[in-house]
Order: C-alpha cells, then sequence, then structure tokens
C-alpha cells in the first residue's frame, strides 16, 4: 500500500494526541506551587531502594515506558545484578505496534495515542524482548530529548485510514512501521554490549533476566469484588489485561510490605490535581476543597505539611466514575520518607527531567495515593502471603 506522507501529516495536524496532552498537562501543573516550599518541610528517610538516575521523556506520552522499565531497571538492582539503561523506546515502539494491530482488529474502535499501561513494558519484553539506550535511543542526529508531536498524529492517521477500509491490505502494517523507522530508526537485529554480540532476546533473558510471569497488577475500585480479577476499563488498557481488585487501605498496605522487603513498586495515577505539585515535588488530599479556600490558603497550599480527610471507598469509586480522577501518568515509588509531623510520604521517581525542588523526585502522602491510584504493578513476592493467598497467587 502507498502512502502519502504530506496528505497524512496535514491531515493528522487535526487530532489531538496524548504527546500534546502530556505537554499540557505539565505547563498545566507548572502553576500548581508555592514559594520557599522545600524550606517548610523536614523529611527524614525511612526507606531509600536502588533506583537508575532521573530521566526525561520529553515531549512525548511515554511516562508509562520510562516508569515501568525504571521499575525493572531497580529488579536488576534488588537481584544483585549491575543495571543497565533499558531503551523506553524500543518498548514504546513495539507496544504501537500491538496497540496498532488491535486498532485494525476493532475497527477503529478504541483509544489511539503514545499512552500505554506499566504491564505493557512486560508485555514487550516477553514477546520483543529489550535493548540497552544507547543501542536504541529513538533519537534523530542533533535531537538530544523525545518529541513525537509529528510522529503521533501520523501514525495514528495510518490505523484510522486502514480501519475504515472495507478490506486491509496485507501491507499496511509495513507502512505503519516504516514511518516509525523514518522518526526513531531502525532496530537492530543483533548489537554489541560491553564485548558481547546479543539480540533483543538474548539481551533480556541474559543480562535484565527478569521474568514477566512473576509480576502481578493491582488496583481497587468499589464496585467489583474484591480479591478478584477484573478489566480496568481505561483508554489505555488498549489490550484489556486484568488486575487484581484489592480493598482501599491494601493498596498503601501492599507498596509498604512491598518497600520493606526491598522490592519497588511501578505506579500508575492521575496527576492532574490542584493538590499535586511537579515544582515542589509533592501530592497530598487538602482537607478542605481548594474550590473553598482563600487566595492566602491556596498560596501556602504547599509551604508545611497539611492535614488531610480520609478517603473512603465510595469517594475514589466516584472520583473515578465522574472523571476527577483520571490515568494521567506513570511513575515508580521507590522509597518512604516521613515529614517533621512523623506524616509518611512515598519517594516517588518521576520522568520529567531534574527541574523541580527535588530534582526530579516527589513525596506522595498515603492518602492521596489510597484516592489516586489507578494502579499498581510489582513482583508477586513482594505481596504478603496473606494478601497471594487471597488473590491466589
Amino acid at each position: 500500500m502507498n502512502w502519502n506522507r504530506s496528505i497524512l501529516f496535514a491531515a493528522a495536524l487535526f487530532a489531538v494526541t496524548q504527546t500534546q496532552a502530556q505537554d499540557n498537562l505539565i505547563n498545566a501543573l507548572k502553576g500548581n506551587a508555592s514559594d520557599n516550599s522545600k524550606e517548610g518541610f523536614r523529611f527524614t528517610e525511612v526507606i531509600n531502594l536502588g533506583n537508575t538516575s532521573i530521566k526525561d521523556q520529553g515531549s512525548s506520552g511515554t511516562c508509562w515506558s520510562y516508569s515501568g522499565n525504571s521499575f525493572l531497571e531497580s529488579e536488576m538492582i534488588r537481584m544483585g545484578k549491575k543495571p543497565v539503561e533499558i531503551s523506553q523506546i524500543f518498548t514504546a515502539r513495539n507496544t504501537y505496534i500491538e496497540k496498532a494491530k488491535n486498532f485494525v482488529r476493532l475497527h477503529g474502535d478504541q483509544a489511539q495515542g503514545d499512552g500505554g499501561q506499566l504491564h505493557d513494558v512486560l508485555t514487550i519484553f516477553k514477546k520483543y524482548g529489550a535493548v540497552p539506550r544507547e543501542v536504541y535511543t529513538g533519537l534523530p542526529d542533533g535531537q538530544t530529548r523525545n518529541n513525537f508531536g509529528e510522529m503521533s498524529p501520523l501514525l495514528q492517521s495510518i490505523t484510522e485510514n486502514v480501519a475504515k477500509s472495507k478490506k486491509p491490505s496485507k501491507d499496511w502494517l509495513k507502512a505503519f512501521t516504516a514511518a516509525m523507522d523514518s522518526y526513531l530508526g531502525e532496530v537492530p537485529e543483533s548489537f554489541q554490549y560491553e564485548g558481547k554480540t546479543y539480540t533483543p532476546r538474548t539481551f533480556a533473558d541474559q543480562v535484565i533476566g527478569i521474568n514477566p510471569d512473576d509480576y502481578v497488577g493491582i488496583s481497587s475500585f468499589d464496585e467489583h469484588a474484591y480479591y478478584k480479577p477484573f478489566v480496568l476499563l481505561i483508554p489505555d488498557n488498549w489490550s484489556f489485561e486484568s488486575f487484581y481488585n484489592v480493598k482501599i487501605n491494601d493498596l498503601t498496605d501492599i507498596i509498604d510490605n512491598a518497600l520493606e522487603k526491598g522490592y519497588t513498586v511501578a505506579w500508575a495515577t492521575d496527576v492532574s490535581e490542584k493538590s499535586f505539585s511537579w515544582k515542589n515535588g509533592l501530592a497530598f488530599v487538602p482537607e478542605k476543597p481548594i474550590e473553598q479556600m482563600s487566595r492566602e490558603e491556596v498560596e501556602q497550599l504547599f509551604n508545611g505539611p497539611k492535614a488531610e480527610p480520609q478517603i473512603t471507598p465510595a469517594q475514589r469509586q466516584e472520583a473515578f466514575d465522574d472523571y476527577s480522577t483520571t490515568d494521567d501518568h506513570g511513575m515508580h515509588i521507590v522509597g518512604l520518607v516521613k515529614d517533621q509531623t512523623g506524616k509518611e510520604y512515598y519517594i516517588v521517581k518521576n520522568s520529567w527531567g531534574v527541574s523541580n525542588d527535588y530534582k526530579g523526585y516527589m513525596y506522595a502522602t498515603k492518602e492521596y495515593v489510597r484516592y489516586k491510584t489507578i494502579s499498581l504493578l510489582l513482583h508477586k513476592k513482594a505481596l504478603t502471603k496473606g494478601i497471594q493467598k487471597q488473590l491466589g497467587i
């Protein structure tokens, strides 16, 4: 099938992509900040598990790949291996191929864009393997940050046109892949790493060395049976994967147990709240609705510890159903701290560079995590024996 790139691109300019949505989200969050916030907190480290350096996903909706691969890098550290920076764009590229197949098979009745889920990192690892970032950066010559602003709508136009066809040709996937090759580069069939030759499959198996079947997805919603699997209905769960449903307090109990046992946790969450400040590196649930606060209260929002309400399962479910809680972002929970009042916060590794108060890390309260978590991804052995038994794993 011959594709006219200029025509497809012109049509694609009308599409609102997740690349644009991610940039808009980051820009919107710049307003959620207080002056001198860092001076109002005294954090004492409780747990800080091994993790690799902060990355910058650039102008791309690939947070799930950055956080998911950061999680795998920490798994390597936990297993006593030398961590390697895994190519986030290799994972994303192959996810887009699998997502495109589903989109066409569903006749276009599915979400498109850059987004994905944390488990996609494992799905791609299992099917395609992995490569080090140095082998496949996805960056054109002279470019230092991802920028999918042109590629994403082009890819979307290809799949939308194919889905409208009465009978898709056998060659559409070649055109789709060729478009990615032109922006991201071709994936090498084999490569050298530390003096040895690998393929993506052998590198994944011999160097990274994790078993994708050892990991489990967790979520919590009141409308589903507890301790049973359910399909999480969010646009980016394009593969219709199931998650185990636990009670609201189990979410933080599971994270606490994992951290205590030396396991980090990948975290998908809502970051569109006004009580989430990227600049100040803080996320909490205000006791008083922000809409009811005075101007002075808003200005002081992040200038020291604040009281929080206790979130109920009904509130959590309602926020998800009325779109107050949305699937915005994936990050990586690597530790725990306490503030000067004794309140605990999770240390969260982000993928927006090092431009905030804590050089790329954030601190999220447990109440925020209970309220705004979309899902967790962690090793099965990080769960307590009791939870494992309840889930039947």
